[in-house]
């Protein structure tokens, strides 16, 4: 299933979101609501909340006084801690419970208003921000829940920054204007991106890709999504095969600062061996990134004594919104250790960048007109098998080694 964590600040607009993608076909999982019935009269929740913070807490009827313990806690991030202990794992196990039954190939929508604060931005597959400024957030709060704007800021400053949040974010819907504009981006993120990255998964499929090589001018967002797409993986391997996680990192042309690059991330997973690579790829498939079948090694060809060493095992993206390679090498080998050390290099050397930026433009005119980019890549093997000498010199003059994960 395709797991969505939604959120966005107090009067962002994202109880509208969370209605219309629950519309189109979502399982709604309402944090808010969770949070409420597990605080209900005669729970375990309700009973620690006034063990934490007394019985005045409860109303005349014995529910929660929840405006008196709102004034408590908002403003007070100790107290506000101590409520989030008790509240938040109670939330979490009920929504696990409504996410258990759901069909394999679900659109889960968490709205959880904290998920930055509690970061659980890594658990999801996507998560997605509803935004607007904050002078416009303020308005809306004063004008529409009647607080004042001292008591609209208190709110704010209980929950993480607007900058934070959009730094957590994969997809940011834009709610400065109508509402009737933000459904119309819901919609289309519904049809373009959630219901494909939906059914790839359900399939384990890679999303479609076409067309010959295309370089953008470097892009800011090129290592802020690879740190997301890392943080991704590192949790969902972790919960599944730890052990066999030595390391993940950004490699390729994105990860090189001020190169152009094709608009795809390329990430190396260490692993102690491909045997233990096949052990992941049903984590990494239920993560977004199944196998593709029949390539093990698109390293450089030439003057490589023994192809069996430049092995892998390679996935790539199931959400069509995002294009990632995950190539899985043993560390150690030498395509291991070749990715790191090309990557290192070009930051380090910018005649170098430079000499396979001007080769990366040619190359990408000359086949222009390709269906696909497996010419492009190949013909830049011939070069690949020059540089690496003069990387290898580099590599000495400078001292750089390949990391160690111990034995």
């Amino acid at each position: 299933m395709l797991k969505i964590g939604l959120t966005g600040g107090i009067a962002s607009g994202k109880s509208v979101v969370a209605a219309r993608l629950a519309e189109l076909g979502a399982l709604l999982v309402d944090a808010d609501a969770l949070a409420r019935e597990v605080v209900a009269p005669g729970t375990p929740g309700l009973a620690r909340v006034v063990d934490a913070f007394g019985a005045d807490m409860l109303a005349s009827d014995g529910s929660l006084d929840r405006a008196r313990l709102g004034a408590l806690v908002f403003g007070n991030a100790a107290q506000l801690a101590v409520l989030n202990g008790v509240v938040h794992p109670l939330v979490r196990e009920a929504a696990a419970g409504i996410i258990a039954s759901a069909d394999e190939g679900s659109i889960v929508v968490q709205d959880i208003p904290l998920l930055v604060e509690t970061g659980q931005a890594s658990a999801f597959h996507l998560v997605l921000v509803v935004d607007a400024p904050d002078d416009v957030r303020i308005a809306r709060m004063v004008e529409q829940r009647g607080m004042s704007a001292e008591e609209a800021l208190s709110r704010m400053a209980s929950q993480a920054s607007r900058e934070e949040r959009l730094a957590a974010a994969d997809v940011v819907l834009d709610n400065s204007g109508s509402l009737e504009d933000l459904e119309e981006q819901v919609d289309r993120l519904w049809t373009r991106r959630l219901v494909p990255y939906a059914q790839n998964l359900k399939s384990s499929s890679r999303a479609p890709r076409s067309g010959g090589p295309v370089l953008y001018a470097p892009r800011p967002e090129w290592p802020r999504n690879a740190e997301r797409v890392l943080a991704r993986l590192r949790k969902a391997l972790e919960d599944a095969h730890g052990e066999a996680v030595l390391a993940i990192d950004h490699i390729g042309s994105t990860s090189v600062p001020g190169l152009a690059a094709k608009d795809v991330l390329d990430l190396q997973l260490a692993v102690p061996d491909l045997a233990a690579a096949d052990t992941l790829a049903p984590a990494l498939a239920a993560a977004g990134y199944p196998r593709v079948p029949g390539i093990n090694s698109d390293e450089p060809k030439a003057s490589r004594p023994d192809p069996a060493d430049w092995g892998k095992r390679f996935h790539a993206n199931a959400d069509p919104g995002l294009a990632v390679n995950l190539h899985v090498r043993a560390a150690g080998s030498p395509a291991w250790r070749f990715a790191l050390c090309f990557r290192d290099w070009l930051r380090a050397d910018p005649g170098a960048a430079g000499e396979y930026l001007a080769l990366k433009h040619r190359l990408a005119e000359l086949h222009a007109g390709d269906s696909g980019t497996d010419g492009y890549a190949a013909a830049k093997d011939s070069w690949f098998a020059a540089a690496e000498s003069r990387m290898e010199r580099w590599a000495a003059r400078s001292g750089w080694a390949p990391p160690s994960y111990g034995s």
